[in-house]
C-alpha cells in the first residue's frame, strides 16, 4: 500500500509491515538496502560524493541533508559540524523537520534511532523520502502516486506479449516488464522479439544493463534477488520503476508534441478524403440523373395494354429499388458537405469549393428535375393505360355489334334480288309483299344498330385506336351493305306494289304472325345483344345500377312470355286452318321467316342468358366491393402516415429550434427520433404493397383519402432527409462547441439570440434578420463588412444563414490562440535547442505514414538556414495550415 497520504501520514502502520516484512523474508532487507543504496547515490553522486552502508553512512546527517537538498532544490539549516552525538542528532532533526515541513507526518522515526544505525527506522526514513520526492508527484489520467505510477506501467505496457502488470511485485519477476518499458520508449536498444518469458535471468540482466549505459538509471537490483525470490520486495520494485518513469518523462513530452502533429495531419487527412468522396459522390449521382431524365421524359405510348401495363411495372421498379438509394446518397452528399466545412472552419482552413457543376446547389436543381420528370412521366402512364382500357371496351363492343349485324345481312342481298314474284300466283305474290313489309320492318329495326356501329368506329378514331384502319375498312363494308340494302329494298318494294293489284287473297293469321312475331324477335335478339353486351364499371354505384337496370328486365319476362305464347297461339290457328280447310300452304308463313321453333330457341337461348347476366353482375360487384376495400385499407393508413409524418416533422422541427437541455439530449433525443422513424418504414412498405395492388385493379379514383401515395413518398422522403440533416447538425455544434470551448450557457445564448431573430420560425435567419441581430448585440456595420460577413456564413450565397454557421461565426469572434500556441509549443519540444526541425526528427516522433505525410506536404518550404530539409516555425505552420495566419 501507498504509505504516503497527502498532509496526514501516519507511519504506525508502515512500521509494522516493516517488521512483519523484515520477519517474513529476511531476503526483502536485502533487496531494500540494494535499492535504496543505489538510489540515494544516483542523486548524491550529483553532488560528488556516495554512500557504501546506508545505515552507517546517514548516522551524522551530514549526506542526509545533502541528499534532501539534492532532491528538492532547495537549501536546508546549516548543519553542525561537530563528531559528538547532539551534532549528529541535531543534523539529522534538521533532515527530519525539513521532511515534516514538506507535508509528511513521521510516526515512530527518531533522529536517535538513525544515529544509532538502526536499519530498519534508516530504511523506513529512505522509504517515505522515496515515497514524497519520487512517487507522489507521478499522476496519469486521474490518479497519482502509486495507483499513477502502476497505471502507467499499464498503458506503456499494454500492445506487449507476455506482460501483464498487475502489481509492484511478481508481476515484474520475469523481467519482460522492464523489457516492454525501455522497448517502448527507446525500441532501438532492447530486440524485444527475440525475448522469451522462461528466461526471466537474461530478461532482467538486459533491461538492467541498458537502463545502466544507456537511461542513465543505476543498476538497483541484480536478477538473482528477483528470480530468487518467491515474492520480491513492492517497494524496492517500485522504487526502481519509479526511476523509469523519471528517465522516460522527457520523452513524454516529445510524445504529446508528436500527438499534437498527429491530430493536425489526421484532420487534414480526414478532410482531403471527406472533398475525393464528395467529388466522387456528386458525380456518380449526377450522371445518374442524367441517365434517368431522359427515361422519364420519354412519352411514347405502347399499343397494347400489356405493353403499358409493363412501362408501368418498370416505373414501379424503379421508385421502389433504384430510387431509395440514390435518395440516401443526396442526403449523405449533403451531410458530407456540411460536416466538411464546418471541419474547416474549425481548423481555420478556407471553405471548400466543389468543382463547377457540383455544388449543393446544382445537384438539389438537377434532383428537382429528376422529381419534376418522374411526375409527368407517372401520370402519363396512367393516362394512356385509361385510354388503351377504354379503347379496348370499344372494340371490342364493335366487333360484337359487327358480328350479330353482318350475321343478320348475310344473304340479305340475294334475297332482295331473286326474281320470284315474277312467276309466282296472286297469293304468293300477296305473300311476298307481306313478307317484304316485315322485311322493311325488319330492316328499320336494325338502323339503329347501324348507328351504334358507326358511332364506335368514330369514337376509336378520335381516340387514335392503332388498329383504326381496320375498323374503318369494316364500318364502311357495313354501311356500304346497308345502303345497298335499302336501295334493293326500296326496289324490291316498287316491284311489289307493281304486281300488288294481282294479289287477291292473304291469310291475315299469316300476316298477323309476321307482324308480332318480327319486332318480337328483334326484341329477342336485342335483349340477347343485351345480356351479352361487355360493361366497364370503377364503383359500386355504377354496378348497382346496372344489376336494378337487369332485374328491371327481367321484370318483363312474364309479359314477354305473354306475348310469345300469343304469337305462338297465332301459329297454332294458322296450323289448325290448313288442316282444316286443307290448304296447300307446305306448312310454310309467306310474309316471314321467323317459325315458331326460331322464336323458342331464342326464348330458350334469352333465358340461358339471364342467369349468366346474373352471375357476371355479381362477380363485377364482388369485384367493386374488393376495390372499394382496397380504398378503404389504403385510406385508412394513408390517414394515419400522413398526419404522423407532418408531426414527426414539426416535432423535429422544435427540437433543432428549442432550448431544452444539452446538445448531447437533443442528439440523443434525435437519434431516439430517427431509431422510431426508422422502425416505422414496415408501414410505409406495407402502405407501398396497398398502393400497387390498387393500381393493379386499375382504381384511379379514391373519395376517402386526400393523401396520395405520391404524397406519402415525397413526405417520408424529406423526414428521413431533415431527421439525418438535424442530427448532422447538432454533431456539427457539438464539434464547433468543443473544438472552440463554448459552454453551454454561451451555446443557450446563442440559440436564444438567433431564435428571437429567426422572426419565421424556420430554423434559418434572412440577411436582414441576421443584420439586425449583429447591430442587436453592438456591431457597427458598414455594407462592405457585412457583405465580407455574410461571405462567411453563406457561402453558397443563399441569402440565408444557418444556426451552425451563426454559431460558427460567434465562436470565431471569441476564438482565442491555443491551437497557434499549441503548434508553437509542439515545434520547441521538436526542435529542441535549435530554431528547426529536420525530416529524421519527423520520422522518429511520427508514426510512418504520417510522418510520410507531413514531411511530403513540407517539401516546398524546406531548405531554411541553409540546412537540407530543415523546417523554421513558420514554414512548419504554414505547410500544415496553408498560407492563412495561425
Amino acid at each position: 500500500m501507498d504509505h504516503y497520504d497527502g498532509e496526514t501520514n501516519d507511519y504506525r502502520q508502515q512500521e509494522d509491515d516493516w517488521d512483519r516484512d523484515l520477519l517474513l523474508d529476511p531476503a526483502w532487507e536485502k533487496q531494500q538496502r540494494k535499492t535504496f543504496t543505489a538510489w540515494c547515490n544516483s542523486h548524491l553522486r550529483k553532488a560528488g560524493t556516495q554512500i557504501e552502508n546506508i545505515e552507517e553512512d546517514f548516522r551524522d546527517g551530514l549526506k542526509l541533508m545533502l541528499l534532501l537538498e539534492v532532491i528538492s532544490g532547495e537549501r536546508l539549516e546549516k548543519p553542525e559540524r561537530g563528531k559528538m552525538r547532539v551534532h549528529k542528532i541535531s543534523n539529522v532533526n534538521k533532515a527530519l523537520n525539513f521532511i515534516t515541513r514538506k507535508g509528511v507526518k513521521l510516526v515512530s522515526i527518531g533522529a536517535e534511532e538513525i544515529v544509532d544505525g538502526n536499519a530498519k527506522m534508516t530504511l523506513g526514513m529512505i522509504w517515505t523520502i522515496i515515497l514524497r520526492f519520487a512517487i507522489q508527484d507521478i499522476s496519469v489520467e486521474e490518479t497519482s502516486a502509486k495507483e499513477g505510477l502502476l497505471l502507467w506501467c499499464q498503458r506503456k505496457t499494454a500492445p506487449y506479449k507476455n506482460v501483464n502488470i498487475q502489481n509492484f511485485h511478481i508481476s515484474w519477476k520475469d523481467g519482460l516488464g522492464f523489457c516492454a518499458l525501455i522497448h517502448r520508449h527507446r525500441p532501438e536498444l532492447i530486440d524485444y522479439g527475440k525475448l522469451r518469458k522462461d528466461d526471466p535471468m537474461t530478461n532482467l540482466n538486459t533491461a538492467f544493463d541498458v537502463a545502466e549505459r544507456y537511461l542513465d538509471i543505476p543498476r538497483m537490483l541484480d536478477a538473482e534477488d528477483i528470480v530468487g525470490t518467491a515474492r520480491p520486495d513492492e517497494k524496492a520494485i517500485m522504487t526502481y520503476v519509479s526511476s523509469f518513469y523519471h528517465a522516460f518523462s522527457g520523452a513524454q513530452k516529445a510524445e504529446t508534441a508528436a500527438n499534437r502533429i498527429c491530430k493536425v495531419l489526421a484532420v487534414n487527412q480526414d478532410n482531403e478524403r471527406l472533398m475525393e468522396d464528395y467529388e466522387k459522390l456528386a458525380s456518380d449521382l449526377l450522371e445518374w440523373i442524367r441517365r434517368t431524365i431522359p427515361w422519364l421524359e420519354n412519352r411514347v405510348p405502347e399499343n397494347t395494354m400489356a405493353a403499358m401495363q409493363q412501362k408501368l411495372e418498370d416505373f414501379r421498379d424503379y421508385r421502389r429499388l433504384h430510387k431509395p438509394p440514390k435518395v440516401q446518397e443526396k442526403c449523405q452528399l449533403e451531410i458530407n458537405f456540411n460536416t466538411l466545412q464546418t471541419k474547416l472552419r474549425l481548423s481555420n482552413r478556407p471553405a471548400f469549393m466543389p468543382s463547377e457543376g457540383k455544388m449543393v446547389s446544382d445537384i438539389s436543381n438537377a434532383w428537382s428535375g429528376l422529381e419534376g420528370a418522374e411526375k409527368g412521366y407517372e401520370e402519363w402512364l396512367l393516362n394512356e393505360i385509361r385510354r388503351l382500357e377504354r379503347l379496348d371496351h370499344l372494340a371490342e363492343k364493335f366487333r360484337q355489334k359487327a358480328t350479330i349485324h353482318e350475321g343478320w345481312t348475310a344473304g340479305k342481298e340475294d334475297m332482295l334480288q331473286q326474281k320470284d314474284f315474277e312467276t309466282a300466283s296472286l297469293s304468293e305474290i300477296k305473300a311476298l309483299l307481306k313478307k317484304h313489309e316485315a322485311f322493311e320492318s325488319d330492316l328499320a329495326a336494325h338502323q339503329d344498330r347501324v348507328e351504334q356501329i358507326a358511332a364506335i368506329a368514330q369514337e376509336l378514331n378520335e381516340l387514335d385506336y392503332y388498329d383504326s384502319p381496320s375498323v374503318n375498312a369494316r364500318c364502311q363494308r357495313i354501311c356500304d351493305l346497308w345502303d345497298s340494302l335499302g336501295a334493293l329494298t326500296q326496289k324490291r318494294s316498287e316491284a311489289l306494289q307493281r304486281t300488288e293489284k294481282l294479289l287477291e287473297t292473304i291469310d291475315q293469321l299469316y300476316l298477323e304472325f309476321a307482324k308480332r312475331a318480327a319486332p318480337f324477335n328483334n326484341w329477342m335478339e336485342g335483349a340477347m345483344e343485351d345480356l351479352q353486351d361487355t360493361f366497364i364499371v370503377h364503383t359500386i354505384e355504377e354496378i348497382q345500377g346496372l344489376t336494378a337496370a337487369h332485374e328491371q328486365f327481367k321484370a318483363t319476362l312474364p309479359e314477354a312470355d305473354k306475348e310469345r305464347q300469343a304469337i305462338l297461339g297465332i301459329h297454332n290457328e294458322i296450323t289448325k286452318i290448313v288442316q282444316t280447310y286443307h290448304v296447300n300452304m307446305a306448312g310454310t308463313n309467306p310474309y316471314t321467316t321467323i317459325t315458331p321453333q326460331t322464336i323458342n330457341a331464342k326464348w330458350e337461348k334469352v333465358r340461358q342468358l339471364v342467369p349468366q347476366r346474373d352471375q357476371a353482375l355479381v362477380e363485377e360487384h364482388a369485384r367493386q366491393q374488393n376495390n372499394e376495400r382496397l380504398r378503404r385499407q389504403f385510406a385508412s393508413q394513408a390517414n394515419v402516415i400522413g398526419p404522423w409524418i407532418q408531426t414527426k416533422m414539426e416535432e423535429i422541427g422544435r427540437i433543432s429550434i428549442e432550448m431544452h437541455g444539452t446538445l448531447e439530449t437533443q442528439l440523443t433525443q434525435l437519434r431516439q427520433y430517427e431509431k422510431n422513424i426508422v422502425n416505422y418504414k414496415p408501414k410505409i412498405d406495407q402502405l407501398e404493397g396497398d398502393h400497387q395492388l390498387i393500381q393493379e385493379a386499375l382504381i384511379f379514383d379514391n373519395r376517402h383519402t386526400n393523401y396520395t401515395m405520391e404524397h406519402i413518398r415525397v413526405g417520408w422522403e424529406q423526414l428521413l432527409t431533415t431527421i439525418a440533416r438535424t442530427i448532422n447538425e447538432i454533431e456539427n455544434q457539438i464539434l464547433t462547441r468543443d473544438a472552440k470551448g463554448i459552454s453551454q450557457d454561451q451555446m443557450n445564448e446563442f440559440r436564444a439570440s438567433f431564435n428571437h431573430f429567426d422572426r419565421k420560425r424556420t430554423g434559418l435567419m434572412d440577411a436582414d434578420d441576421f443584420k439586425t441581430c449583429l447591430i442587436s448585440m453592438g456591431y457597427n456595420l458598414s455594407e462592405a463588412e457585412f457583405s465580407r460577413i455574410m461571405s462567411v456564413v453563406d457561402p453558397n450565397r443563399l441569402g440565408l444563414v444557418t444556426f451552425q454557421a451563426f454559431i460558427d461565426f460567434m465562436s470565431r469572434e471569441t476564438a482565442d490562440t491555443d491551437t497557434a500556441d499549441q503548434v508553437m509549443a509542439s515545434f520547441k519540444v521538436l526542435a529542441g535547442d535549435k530554431n528547426y526541425i529536420l525530416p529524421e526528427e519527423l520520422r522518429r516522433e511520427l508514426p510512418p505514414d504520417q510522418a510520410e505525410y507531413c514531411i511530403a506536404r513540407m517539401a516546398p518550404y524546406s531548405g531554411r538556414d541553409g540546412v537540407p530539409g530543415a523546417l523554421d516555425y513558420m514554414s512548419f505552420s504554414t505547410a500544415l495550415y496553408g498560407e492563412s495566419d495561425l
